[in-house]
């Protein structure tokens, strides 16, 4: 079919590799064989199309690097080979296209960092390159792609702070760079991005204060939460900012002025630290300076009398439901927060491991659709987890109690939520994470319905 100009074969159970007779469509201007089972390596004789215009080998099981006779292609606007395991480094030719429009590359294994290279897709309207292995910095000069609308670096190894060009991307609406190692702080110039609907620089550790001006006023907390460092007063989960000055041009007297009072304040200080310190001693007690220091960084430490009162001494009219392991009581701390409290039967066999091993795997998860743990209590006599509250309960009562009723479409969107949690727990974090025990009653439901995936007792890690 020499003169064939569109093949689209998607959504099929198509397996084996792609036949190098398809060198013979020189019309072919779109080649569509996405989400199949085909698989093998990336076929050079697809680099011979002169007119293919779009490529889309997504969702397929294709392996091994990218041939650098791609970049030669120069009539692609369209490259879609994400959701593969193509590994190596992206070739050096792709950025060579400087008429393409959607390039995606995510959730394969690319590893290397990005070139300054990148800045030459001036055309380029779309470009994921999320979920891979790519590390070092982000090139200044991806601020100069200005049609640039989605732009995803997720859940990759990248370093740096962001680039203050970014915001030179005056046609940007979507931006999505969390669970990277990145620092520094957020760029002021942001604020400039006036199509900017959507943020997430969450799960980096990034620091200094969160910019409120232009569309970053109305992001929410998900935005930026997991970076320890930041501030800002528009983020009620955040700290305020220390103010700073904006006079640096002080005069003589004023600088005599506050040494003087900053003199008269250290000997205070000095002279209070000497009063407690020996008050302390006399006390018997010591102070962990090492403690101190991660006091703002550490989770908050609540006891089992703290428990007790916040669940009226553990009684069943706080309830919310039992298992093999224990219960969880609802329960309300003394700052107003409302909180679940999963308490262990420690007389079990098997519960310190269960406490151990759901510790040891929440404490490192970070996910929308995963319950968030605040804190635990443990001694030899009692351990508890202090979970995020659920006021929908579980899915179990959602589906079967007759005082609820569910449209197709809440029941969708729940779907959707626990399997965006497994696809995290199995490949979104760097040691694969496996449940073991996915049932209704272990989706908790929060205020807007978003599911919430739950117990992790005999969950594994496969190491």
């Amino acid at each position: 079919m020499r003169k064939l100009s569109t093949l689209e074969l998607d959504d099929n159970d198509l397996t084996g590799i792609i036949p190098t007779t398809i060198s013979s469509l020189k019309n072919l201007q779109r080649l569509s064989l996405g989400a199949n089972r085909i698989s093998g390596p990336f076929q050079i004789v697809l680099c011979e199309l002169p007119n293919l215009g779009m490529l889309n080998l997504s969702q397929n099981q294709m392996w091994g690097n990218i041939p650098s006779c791609l970049g030669d292609v120069t009539s692609l606007r369209e490259i879609y080979l994400d959701s593969n395991n193509f590994s190596a480094s992206i070739p050096s030719s792709l950025w060579n296209l400087k008429d393409i429009l959607k390039l995606n590359l995510s959730s394969n294994f690319f590893n290397g960092s990005l070139p300054l290279e990148v800045g030459s897709l001036k055309a380029v309207t779309l470009l994921d390159l999320s979920r891979n292995h790519i590390s070092g910095n982000i090139p200044s000069t991806l601020g100069g792609l200005q049609k640039l609308t989605q732009l995803s670096l997720a859940h990759n190894r990248i370093e740096g702070s962001i680039p203050d060009t970014f915001g030179e991307l005056i046609n940007l609406e979507a931006m999505d760079i969390s669970y990277n190692k990145m620092s520094g702080v957020i760029p002021k110039s942001l604020e400039e991005l006036k199509q900017l609907r959507s943020l997430n620089v969450s799960f980096n550790r990034l620091h200094g204060e969160i910019p409120s001006g232009g569309p970053l006023v109305n992001l929410t907390y998900q935005s930026f939460m997991s970076n320890e460092g930041l501030c800002g007063n528009s983020q009620e989960h955040f700290p305020a900012c220390p103010s700073n000055s904006k006079n640096h041009s002080k005069s003589k007297k004023r600088i005599m002025i506050w040494i003087v009072v900053a003199f008269s304040v250290i000997s205070v200080i000095v002279l209070t630290s000497a009063i407690a310190f020996v008050l302390m001693r006399h006390r018997g007690t010591t102070v962990n300076a090492e403690d101190e220091g991660l006091a703002e960084v550490a989770p908050p430490r609540i006891s089992y009398y703290e428990l007790q009162r916040a669940t009226q001494g553990f009684d069943e009219i706080n309830l919310l439901g039992s298992g093999s392991f224990g219960s969880v009581y609802k329960g309300t701390l003394a700052d107003g927060m409302i909180v679940a409290v999963k308490v262990f039967d420690v007389q079990m066999e098997g519960t310190f491991q269960t406490f151990d091993r759901e510790c040891e795997i929440l404490r490192n998860l970070r996910h929308r659709n995963l319950t968030k743990i605040i804190s635990s209590c443990s001694n030899l006599d009692f351990k508890a987890l202090i979970l995020e509250y659920m006021p929908n309960e579980s899915l179990d009562k959602f589906l079967y109690s007759r005082d609820f009723c569910s449209s197709m479409m809440q029941r969708l969107n729940i779907m959707v939520d626990i399997a965006s949690a497994l696809e995290y727990l199995h490949h979104g974090y760097s040691v694969p994470v496996i449940h073991c025990d996915l049932k209704p009653s272990n989706v908790l439901l929060d205020n807007n319905m978003v599911g919430h995936l739950t117990d992790f007792g005999i969950a594994k890690l496969l190491t």
